[in-house]
């Protein structure tokens, strides 16, 4: 360790703090690994999923968005509609609008549709013109505001025609309203949608039973032939029923369920671990990333996020078989905990989760890390404090911020050198940029990541974005001392 204190080395990680970052380390890391770069890594950012549902008009498309909606309820879920992008009708279209196919895939503006697909996609939010059917014009009423969200459902009778727009969809359902039974060349699938188009039309379109009557002999039937029931071979779940099918809804929304808590690093690395979100979760993420939270409040809802980690990580290990007698006299099996245990803090802010683990394991035995840049050299000092038989237990190691993976591919080095099997380490922090993934993934394959959000990535300072800031300094309150010495200073 030289002669540089134990103390000096601690006061000088109190300054600002980019999670163990050092150039010259990460330089030499990159040489041994392809880390992607942040554009590279934008892309396995948690994207939408997005649920294309087609089928014939009136066929129960919307009544299927509503249920899977009404199911996803702690999922941000958003409805796009297909109807929401017909062309505005010229002058001369709407003097003979009785003519005019809507069925066909030229009445649709599929460009501006790819268009706001594509924002959506990448984060952004839109706005989505709202069809006036009776003036036949987009203009009418304001543009419905769409923001970002987990599941989008694009629904339409032409979702799977364009090539283009199938693929933006990563499920596929057509929505039949029954089956098809033809007898003196009808068809029971159609009367229900035609007996459906005439409720809808005229009691929600204002439209004469005898034009909608015309309007579907003339195109809807024709169309449905010719453009929509062809694209039936695209789909990969196909409802028969349509919104009556619960079961068939209640199986689709279990498989959403199962992709959303995926994160895509997740199909890459099966060793790391995203808890699974919920609106409670992300309000809690909401109140510590934003830069206005009080040091009292973010010092809350990080423990609570913290905690949440920590007894995640620690349904990671292994455990042992138990029976016990219950005060009713009765047998219980159940497990037992693993007693071999403790924690690992990378100073400072691997600290702010010592309390949670405490709260856990009662008298856990918790080592201490320090990982250092010393000068321009990019030599890094390591200070550590560790169990003597820290070879013997599984270790939680301890950072809430996983960037670079620089700092925390040191520590676990440390840790093999210290005899503890790379297998019983689990890293837990709360938010992971996919570049500091990749470098420890690809270094120790067999420990364990645990985190509640994976980040886009990094920026060209290499802190993690969106992100939440200097932890520790967030956490320990010391940003506003920093301050205060920046204003004597000037």
């Amino acid at each position: 360790m030289g002669s540089t204190s134990v103390v000096d080395l601690i006061e000088a990680s109190s300054g600002v703090h980019f999670s163990g970052f050092h150039m010259d380390a990460l330089k030499q890391r990159i040489k041994e690994i392809e880390v992607p770069t942040t554009s590279a890594t934008e892309d396995l950012h948690k994207q939408p999923f997005v649920i294309g549902v087609a089928g014939g008009a009136a066929s129960g498309k919307t009544t299927v968005c509503d249920l899977i909606i009404q199911q996803l309820h702690d999922q941000r879920v958003v409805l796009v509609n297909q109807d929401s992008f017909y062309h505005n009708l010229t002058e001369e279209e709407l003097t003979r609008v009785h003519d005019y196919n809507f069925d066909h895939p030229d009445a649709f503006d599929t460009e501006k549709l790819l268009s706001i697909m594509e924002k959506l996609k990448h984060g952004q939010a839109v706005d989505i013109p709202n069809y006036d059917f009776k003036s036949y014009k987009n203009n009418v009423f304001p543009a419905r505001r769409v923001n970002p969200s987990d599941v989008i459902l694009l629904e339409g009778i032409l979702i799977f025609h364009d090539p283009r727009v199938r693929e933006l969809t990563k499920m596929k359902i057509f929505v039949d309203t029954g089956f098809c039974k033809w007898e003196m060349g009808l068809s029971a699938d159609a009367d229900v949608r035609l007996a459906r188009r005439i409720r809808r039309d005229t009691g929600e379109k204002g439209r004469d039973i005898g034009a909608v009557l015309d309007q579907y002999s003339k195109f809807v039937k024709p169309a449905f032939d010719d453009f929509i029931l062809p694209t039936k071979k695209y789909a990969d779940i196909i409802i028969p029923r349509g919104g009556d099918n619960h079961v068939a809804i209640d199986l689709i929304v279990q498989h959403i369920r199962t992709k959303l808590g995926q994160h895509d690093l997740c199909k890459i690395y099966p060793n790391l671990y995203v808890i699974q979100s919920t609106f409670q979760i992300r309000g809690m993420h909401t109140l510590i990333r934003d830069s206005q939270t009080t040091k009292h409040d973010f010092v809350f809802y990080a423990d609570r996020l913290i905690r949440l980690v920590v007894e995640h990580g620690l349904g990671h290990l292994p455990f042992t078989e138990k029976q016990v007698i219950t005060p009713t006299g009765s047998v219980y099996t159940g497990v037992d905990f693993c007693k071999r245990l403790c924690g690992v803090s990378v100073i400072r802010s691997g600290e702010s989760m010592e309390n949670a683990l405490r709260a856990c394991c009662k008298g856990i035995k918790i080592g201490k890390i320090l990982i250092h840049r010393e000068g321009d050299n990019g030599q890094q000092l390591i200070y550590e404090k560790l169990p003597a038989d820290i070879s013997e237990r599984h270790v939680l190691l301890l950072d809430p911020i996983l960037g670079t993976g620089n700092s925390a591919v040191q520590a676990i080095s440390l840790l093999v050198r210290k005899g503890v099997p790379e297998s019983n380490i689990i890293f837990l922090n709360l938010i992971s940029a996919p570049q500091g993934v990749h470098v420890v993934c690809k270094c120790f394959p067999r420990i364990k990541i645990v985190t509640s959000e994976i980040e886009i990535g990094l920026n060209k300072d290499f802190r993690v974005i969106p992100g939440m800031g200097e932890f520790g300094d967030r956490y320990f309150g010391t940003d506003d001392d920093d301050e205060q010495v920046v204003a004597i200073s000037q």
